[in-house]
């Protein structure tokens, strides 16, 4: 039941405003680091800033048309929305590459994205279906439910390939985690398909602990890598060189120690067969995991290898395969505190085009030049400020479907700002992601703005749910 109200009554000015402010500043950066003398005019349309402001007015131009609709319409048509966006995604697999990636679908000299898209459609029905189901009486058929919503696009979208975007969508395990879904019963059904049952541990622990263990696993990789590519010496063994593999095993079994006495504080010390039994364990699964990353590492093809070992550190290519990011550190430390000032830009010019894609992927690398590290802190302060905004909506939301879109947005969001702007100072590797409301282009710009709209227009209609 719905009651009357003025259509921005209960509107989140504060988050609209910082929207409209990084939109803003992302349009003067485009404009600065794409400038060209010869069409001054930023209302140019031939040049990349003045099709930024055609997008910028289509994606405020659709914001308002999903503001005026009336917020019950995505629960009604979330599926039909989501079963659209994914038949784009199949249809785009047909179409002539662009770049080695089958993602676009042109419309006359222009075209769109549907990945991008495919986040909202991806938002809505992983609300709508959360929404309707029981959370406290889970069963597998939640659990695959759930999971094959996100699932579906990611595989569509791996196959195109954008491997940028693919990573995005693992943002919706978090909200599926903040949700409380478990997979425990996926993984009862699992293990009860085996000859034996070892299933006396609580059962709750392992499913509801499933997005923690996946860090502790992508932690272990990491180290694996980082340990098994390079011969160590112990001062135990002076004179001796051993293998990484070595040095990696000796990890794990710190790690397995360090986790044996972390047991013995949880279970007190009358359960310490337990934490002893947890700690073998884990050492056991954790050396088999290493082993086998060590192993596929070294089945990869070759250019796969050395994205990984740029990554890691553990080799060094600044003018050939790292050029991208090695360029991108270039620029960012050349605003030093103040900057260069706006214009000045020149090591990520598109003039001088050291920094690739510096209008789009890179953009954070010109604004770095032209402000500094105190305007780079504005950046980010101003993004924090959305992303906690959005969190403040997802936490007064009377509604299921309300809160676990917010929080939909809210890691969408997260995963862009922090993948982009770590691509540019060495944090994450160049995976071809834009910053929202930032970056060049009109698919993202649109896509982030009907987001957020219906964000807006949820959360100005909270009021009206009642229990």
């Amino acid at each position: 039941m719905r009651k009357n109200q003025s259509l921005t009554g209960s509107l989140d000015w504060p988050l609209l405003i910082a929207i409209v402010l990084m939109m803003i500043m992302g349009l003067a950066t485009v404009y600065s680091v794409a400038y060209n003398p010869d069409h001054p005019s930023i209302f140019d349309f031939s040049q990349k800033y003045g099709k930024q402001i055609m997008w910028l007015g289509i994606s405020l131009f659709l914001g308002l048309l999903v503001f005026l609709i009336d917020s019950d319409i995505y629960q009604k048509f979330a599926l039909p929305i989501y079963i659209f966006f994914i038949s784009l995604l199949v249809i785009v697999l047909f179409m002539p590459p662009v770049n080695g990636a089958r993602a676009w679908l042109g419309i006359g000299t222009m075209g769109i994205q549907p990945a991008e898209f495919a986040k909202i459609g991806t938002a809505i029905l992983l609300a709508r279906y959360l929404s309707s189901a029981n959370l406290k009486s889970q069963n597998k058929t939640t659990v695959f439910v759930s999971n094959g919503i996100i699932l579906l696009p990611m595989v569509l979208i791996l196959l195109q390939p954008d491997a940028g975007t693919f990573i995005v969508f693992t943002a919706f395990l978090f909200v599926l985690y903040r949700e409380g879904v478990s997979y425990d019963p996926l993984i009862l059904f699992l293990l009860n398909l085996l000859p034996f049952r070892f299933l006396h541990f609580k059962r709750t622990w392992l499913g509801s602990h499933f997005i923690p263990i996946l860090f502790i696993v992508i932690f272990l990789s990491v180290v694996t890598l980082l340990l098994s590519q390079e011969t160590i010496t112990l001062d135990m063994f002076p004179g001796h060189e051993f293998p990484g593999i070595v040095g990696m095993l000796f990890f794990l079994a710190v790690f397995a120690l360090v986790g044996y006495f972390f047991m013995r504080w949880i279970f007190a010390k009358r359960d310490r067969k337990r934490a002893a039994t947890i700690a073998i364990i884990g050492f056991v699964l954790a050396a088999g995991l290493a082993t086998t990353v060590d192993y596929a590492f070294e089945k990869l093809a070759d250019h796969q290898k050395e994205r990984i070992e740029l990554q890691l550190g553990l080799r060094v290519d600044p003018d050939g395969d790292d050029y991208n990011r090695n360029r991108a550190m270039a620029a960012v430390g050349s605003g030093g505190l103040l900057g260069k000032g706006y214009g000045n830009a020149s090591v990520s010019s598109v003039r001088t085009n050291h920094v690739p894609e510096s209008e789009t992927d890179f953009i954070f690398c010109p604004f770095a030049e032209e402000w500094g590290f105190a305007g780079t802190l504005v950046l980010v302060f101003l993004y924090i400020f959305i992303l906690l905004r959005i969190v403040l909506i997802a936490e007064r939301q009377k509604a299921v479907f309300n809160r676990v879109y917010a929080y939909s947005v809210a890691m969408i969001l997260f995963y862009h700002f922090a993948i982009n702007i770590g691509m540019s100072i060495e944090f994450a590797p160049v995976i071809g992601i834009p910053l929202p409301f930032f970056s060049y282009g009109g698919s993202s710009m649109m896509s982030f703005s009907i987001m957020m709209f219906i964000l807006l227009k949820l959360d100005s209609q909270r009021k009206d749910v009642l229990n």
